[in-house]
Parts: C-alpha cells; structure tokens; sequence
C-alpha cells in the first residue's frame, strides 16, 4: 500500500513531539524531588520514559514513516540506501518542527507551576556538558559519547530493519536500546544522540544550551555516517532494500 508523503510528515511530526513530550518532560518535570514524599524518576525512570517512547511509537507509525523520529536515523537510512534524499529532507523538517512543539508544550506546562517557573540553563531536558551541567564531563567526552552511542543506536536499528532482522521485534529491541544508551549518557550529556530531540528544548531554552547544540547536530550525524558504513559492509549478501 502506498503512504502518501503528507501522512507520512504526519507521523514523524508526531512522533517526535510524543519523544520530546514524554522524555524530556520526566526528565524535567519529574527527574528530580519536587516536593516531600514525591520521589523523583532518577536516572532509570527517564531512561524508560525515552526508551518506551520509542517502542510505542514504532508500533504506532512504524507502518506509517517506519517510525525514524530522528534526523540521524534518517541520515543513515538515507545512506544505506532506503529512501531519497527528497524524502530524508521531508522526514527531518517534520522531526524539527515535532521537536520544537514538543518542548513548546512542555514549556507551557513548566510555566503553570503556581510557586512560579524559572527556566535556568539548559532548561525544559536540553542537552550539554561542562561545568554546572550533570556530572560536569568534558566536550571530547561529550563528543565520544554522542558519536559512539549514535553509531550504535543506528546499526541496531539498520540490522533490526533488514531483511535479515526480526521485523515483527525491532521495535522493542530499538527502544531498549536507546534506554541502554541513556543509562550510560543521562550524566554527561543528558543523551541526544537524536538532533531534533536536542534541536527543541535548546531553542527555547537559549543560553548554553543553543550555544552548545552544535554537537548534538554533528556528533549524532557523524555517529550515523559510521553506522551506515559499518552496515553496507556487514549486512549478508543478498540482503536486498525494498
């Protein structure tokens, strides 16, 4: 069955919103204590709330957009040669747009605190590094960090996809993935390895967190140019796109 372009904008545009809504927003409405006797997510808790959005999300859309929510995933599906190059473009606006509407919506909702809100640096789940941000790691950290976890995320997610995956289980093994990468990334970065998902909050946000979103764009890039490589030599011959 033919997906027409527009459903297909359609999707994406959701499901990135569903992302940064349901991720960013445990992350910052609910990732720390609030108030006494309310426990916060910690590090587990929104390493699931992102991990769970995206299986939820590939069962949802995947039949739609093949669920990418992630202008990396769609760079390195460009590169393995499963869509064009005017489709990857259609897909990462949509991602955009969902992102900054996600973080948009999440801002209102921080904003309606009766005590008052004040967005300080890197607010609403943005990503960075360096002095007063997480665990305070370096840029090369940050960079190894988002380049190595991308490119891992990416061939998951190509291997998953082919011919020689499990489709019927690629989403939950997509989504466990990621909460494994934000197990690991959550104290340095703040976990990315998705530009548009940096994209969102750091516009609203301003301050570091704009100034520093240069390497959620080009680390994550990076990380799926590798991966897309890496695949177009590992996947078994006659392992051919449809």
């Amino acid at each position: 069955m033919e997906v027409k372009m527009s459903s297909k904008f359609i999707a994406e545009l959701i499901g990135t919103f569903g992302l940064v809504l349901f991720g960013c927003g445990a992350a910052a409405i609910a990732g720390v204590d609030t108030m006494a006797g309310l426990s916060g997510l910690g590090l587990l808790g929104i390493s699931m709330a992102f991990g769970i959005s995206v299986v939820v999300f590939a069962y949802a859309i995947g039949g739609i957009s093949g669920c990418h929510i992630n202008p990396a995933v769609t760079i390195g599906v460009l590169l393995a040669g499963r869509m064009s190059v005017k489709d990857a473009v259609v897909y990462i606006i949509a991602q955009c747009l969902g992102a900054l509407l996600g973080a948009f919506v999440l801002q209102q909702i921080l904003s309606g605190q009766l005590a008052g809100f004040t967005a300080g640096e890197w607010a609403y789940g943005a990503n960075g590094w360096g002095a007063k941000y997480q665990s305070e790691y370096g840029i090369s950290a940050a960079f190894i960090t988002e380049t190595v976890l991308t490119f891992i995320f990416l061939f998951v997610i190509l291997a998953t996809t082919s011919k020689v995956g499990n489709s019927t289980m690629a989403g939950l093994a997509i989504g466990f993935t990621l909460l494994l990468i934000h197990m690991v990334a959550i104290p340095i970065t703040g976990t990315s390895v998705n530009p548009a998902r940096s994209f969102g909050p750091a516009l609203l946000a301003g301050g570091q967190a704009l100034s520093q979103l240069w390497l959620f764009i080009v680390a994550p890039i990076l990380g799926a140019v590798i991966a897309a490589i890496v695949w177009k030599v590992t996947e078994p011959k006659g392992d051919t796109i449809a």
